[in-house]
Order: structure tokens, then C-alpha cells, then sequence
């Protein structure tokens, strides 16, 4: 079964470029902020007041009204970035392979606005005011479980809630699950939608994110000497992978092909990575390992790079552990730059970017970058996005606990 190969065959976007697969990655290749003042309250008794809202979000297009009462934002994403990934791959789920078709998508934090606001109810109005749907509109797999039941997906279901790195942990559980021989198709990634004022207070009184309420659109800047925390953002990233024998019968299009992945721990901090990029390092590592790939054969990273301190440099000493003096020649960027932090949805967002630079051969910039911070001296595309002949990109996730995953996608051949 291990000879089994995977392939991206549709994919979906919603983030704060754009609601759609095309606006997105117009938005990513133009170098597009998508940070703004908060909408969805009023942020003006906190002191971070900005966030990578999704600008255009119609949920009608996707839910039909009397069920979208049962569900939180997160929810709404997920269906909907899973609504055009499955459109995009041209899949037609029957009785006939329904129990070979699974669902994986990760969240880090799950119906938040939805707690906020029965927590409220329930204080001022009492517990019978509460949503009968509160429960299953909240909890992290029901973005799973709503899409398996909207596509009729019989097979594997799961969710992954692993903070920062949940989309990719998603992305890589479900690939193992077609590799060894379980599925033959899954719906994949992360949604994530927590800008509210508990959020955005939470992380803020961590120190995490950044004041730059003036210049949202250049608050979020990886990898450079005046960034100053990173932002909150929202949104959804799903792609459906597929054995690549399956894929071929129905004539498929191929995005790319996913080669290998790594999870690991650090075992050292609750919120701050392995000072010494170890963890990260092991991880790239052993999804290099896992893919059968050479460092040197990699031309792109799509870094964790979140705009803090620690983190981006830490990040960089990492990949310069594993990829030594070729990490100077491979193309790394952070498209968090122009999204924000999609926490649980960034590892979807960012897998779906990996894909489609291969498949346009193009690598989104990070933009923002100015004076590129002491330690950050790699090549990090500022500013403008640039075409690169992109055989094989690496998409990295590192979350709170010391959670670290990393995927390897390629472009896909016959042979």
C-alpha cells in the first residue's frame, strides 16, 4: 500500500484576500494586505483593534438559512471552502464510493463566538434561551462532520485540534489514510474564525499580537526588525486529495502531488518554540525523509513565519540546520504577511498556497519586509512575488504545546 501515491486534485479558499479560490491567490501574487480595523465588534476598548477579517464572506451562496443556525463561523468556512474544493475537483460522491471517500479538517479554537455569546445569554436571559444547536455549532470536528454529511462521505472522519498546526496535521493524517490503502479520497485542511473580543484579548495580554492600529495593512511584517507581534485572521483552506490511480480513471486535474509529511514535539514551552529550532528542524527533517527528497532538491518554503519575534528567527535557524547552506538558495516566504494568523485554518490556507505556486510556478511574496531582522537572512521574496521553477515546496506549522508539522508537495509527473 505504501506504493500508493497522493495527489491534490481540488481546492478552496476563503481568507482575508478574498472568498474564493481565484480572489485569494490574485491576492497573494498582487501582494495584498487583507488586515483592516475589526468589523465584527467594536474594538475600541482593547488595545489590538485590527484583524485579517474575511471582507466578502455571503454564507447564503453555501448554507441554506435554516441550517446555518446550527452551526459557528468556523463551521460556515469549512463548508464553504469545501463547497468549491469538491466543485474544483469535478468528484462525484455516490453510494457506490461514499465509504472511500473521508474528511479531515483541523480548527485550533472551534465555535468561540458562539460560546461568547451563550455565555451571555445564558447570564442575562437564562439557560432556556440557550440554542438547542450550541453543542454541535461549537466543537472542533463538526466542520468535519457537517461536510461529510453535506457530501454524503461515508469513509474516514476526523478533526485535528492541534492549535497552529491543525490544517496541516489534517493535510498529513488524511495522506497517510490514502497511502495506507483506507480511503481513496479526502477532503482535507482548516477553518478557523475566533475575532471576537475574549480572542483577540487573550492573545493580546500574551504580548502576541501587534498595536499597529494605525497601519493595519503593515502589521504584519515576518521576518522584519519592526514587527511587533503578529495579527488575528480567519478563514478556510481545503483541498481534496486522491490516490493517484483513482484520480487518473476519472480524468482528474493534478494540482501537485503530496510527498512526504513530519510531526513531532518540542517538549520544551506551552506557547514558545525550542529556542534552538530543534524541534522545527527534526520536524523538516523527517518530512524530508518521509518524502524521499533531498534538502537540496527543495525550491520553496512556505515558512510558519507568524511576525514575531522569536518565532521568525527561530524558524530560520531551523531551516538553516536542515537544509544548510541550500537554505540560502530556496525561495522562502510568509503568506501570514497578508492574511494575518488563521491559527487552526493556517496550515489549510497555506497547504492550498504550496499547491498552487507549483502549479503556477509562482511564489507569493512576504510583504512588509523592509529591514530584515538580525538572524533573518534568508531569502524571504519581499515584497513582490517572483516565478520560480518549483519542483518540490515545503509547507511548515508550528503551534502552541510544541506541536510541529510539515508537509512536502511536488509537481506532479507520471513517473
Amino acid at each position: 500500500m505504501d506504493k500508493r501515491r497522493v495527489v491534490i486534485t481540488g481546492v478552496g479558499l476563503v481568507t482575508p484576500l478574498g472568498t474564493g479560490t481565484e480572489k485569494s491567490w490574485k491576492g497573494f501574487t498582487e501582494g495584498r494586505s487583507g488586515i483592516r480595523k475589526i468589523s465584527q465588534f467594536d474594538p475600541s476598548p482593547l488595545l489590538c483593534q485590527i484583524a485579517g477579517e474575511v471582507p466578502d464572506f455571503e454564507i447564503d451562496r453555501y448554507i441554506e438559512i435554516k441550517e446555518q443556525k446550527k452551526m459557528d463561523r468556523f463551521i460556515h468556512m469549512g463548508i464553504a471552502a469545501s463547497v468549491m474544493a469538491v466543485e474544483d475537483s469535478g468528484i462525484k460522491i455516490t453510494e457506490h464510493n461514499a465509504e472511500r471517500v473521508g474528511t479531515i479538517v483541523g480548527a485550533g479554537m472551534g465555535g468561540l463566538p458562539a460560546i461568547e455569546r451563550y455565555s451571555k445569554i445564558l447570564k442575562e436571559r437564562g439557560y432556556k434561551k440557550v440554542s438547542p444547536f450550541f453543542i454541535p455549532m461549537t466543537i472542533i470536528n463538526l466542520t468535519a462532520g457537517q461536510i461529510s454529511i453535506r457530501f454524503g462521505a461515508k469513509g474516514p472522519n476526523s478533526a485535528v485540534a492541534t492549535a497552529c498546526a491543525s490544517g496541516t496535521h489534517a493535510i498529513g493524517d488524511s495522506f497517510k489514510i490514502i497511502k495506507r490503502g483506507d480511503a481513496d479520497v479526502m477532503i482535507t485542511g482548516g477553518s478557523e474564525s475566533v475575532i471576537t473580543p475574549l480572542g483577540i484579548a487573550g492573545f493580546d495580554v500574551m504580548k502576541a499580537l501587534s498595536r499597529r492600529n494605525s497601519e493595519p495593512e503593515k502589521a504584519s511584517r515576518p521576518f522584519d526588525r519592526d514587527r511587533d507581534g503578529f495579527v488575528m485572521g480567519e478563514g478556510a483552506g481545503i483541498m481534496v486529495i486522491e490516490e493517484l490511480e483513482h484520480a487518473l480513471k476519472r480524468g482528474a486535474k493534478i494540482y501537485a502531488e503530496i510527498l512526504g509529511y513530519g510531526l513531532n514535539a518540542d517538549a520544551y514551552h506551552i506557547t514558545s518554540p525550542s529556542p534552538d529550532g530543534e524541534g522545527a528542524a527534526r520536524c523538516m527533517d523527517s518530512s524530508l525523509k518521509d518524502a524521499g527528497i533531498r534538502p537540496e532538491e527543495v525550491h520553496y518554503i512556505n515558512a510558519h513565519g507568524t511576525s514575531t519575534k522569536y518565532g521568525d528567527e527561530i524558524e530560520t535557524t531551523a531551516i538553516k540546520k536542515v537544509y544548510g547552506e541550500h537554505a540560502y538558495k530556496i525561495a522562502v516566504s510568509s503568506t501570514k504577511s497578508m492574511t494575518g494568523h488563521l491559527l487552526g485554518a493556517a496550515g489549510g490556507v497555506e497547504g492550498v498556497v504550496c499547491v498552487l505556486s507549483i502549479f503556477n510556478q509562482i511564489v507569493p511574496p512576504t510583504i512588509n519586509l523592509e529591514n530584515p531582522d538580525t538572524g533573518c537572512d534568508l531569502d524571504y521574496v519581499p515584497n513582490k512575488a517572483r516565478h520560480v521553477d518549483i519542483n518540490v515546496a515545503m509547507s511548515n506549522s508550528f503551534g502552541f504545546g510544541g506541536t510541529n508539522a510539515c508537509i512536502v508537495f511536488r509537481k506532479y509527473t507520471e513517473a
